[in-house]
């Protein structure tokens, strides 16, 4: 049975306003660089900070919102999968880029509070950054009845 993983959680600031283009078909594309970077003290003392970048690619609409709430700059969590392309350049070298393909967002402010769209909140049951271990976004799905709790009062577990 093959089993695998693919997901990658980053938070950092654009390097670059989003690139926004469109499909043919109308399907919306936005790419941007991310920043994150790491700060540590070397053996001599000194402080020193590593910024890797980030190559983030979005679709549909979640590639709108960035294109019209994102910008140089703007702290942002970021939720995707990498996905490696290959193609050939002019002269019919082979050329590789490995990206991250967004599947979920939330923008940041300097203080660090979350500021979603309705359109990009998070889906129910998903797991938020910087919560304990089990404690989940859960949005009640319409037409479901939110649990008061008192039926499950004598469950022992």
């Amino acid at each position: 049975m093959a089993i695998g993983l693919n997901k990658v959680l980053l938070i950092g600031h654009l390097g670059r306003d989003p690139e926004i283009r469109y499909t043919p078909s109308g399907l919306a594309i936005a790419t941007f660089s991310l920043a994150t970077s790491e700060s540590y003290t070397t053996k001599d003392g000194n402080r020193e900070t590593k910024t890797e970048w980030h190559r983030i690619v979005a679709f549909g609409r979640l590639a709108e919102i960035c294109g019209e709430y994102l910008n140089k700059g703007s702290m942002v969590y970021v939720e995707g999968r990498l996905q490696t392309r290959e193609w050939e350049d002019r002269d019919g070298n082979k050329r590789w880029t490995t990206e991250i393909v967004l599947t979920n967002m939330q923008m940041l402010d300097k203080k660090g509070a979350a500021v979603l769209p309705e359109e990009a909140a998070l889906p129910p049951e998903t797991e938020l950054p910087g919560t304990n271990s089990g404690e989940k976004a859960v949005s009640e799905e319409p037409g479901t009845k939110a649990s008061s709790g008192s039926e499950d009062d004598d469950i022992p577990f």
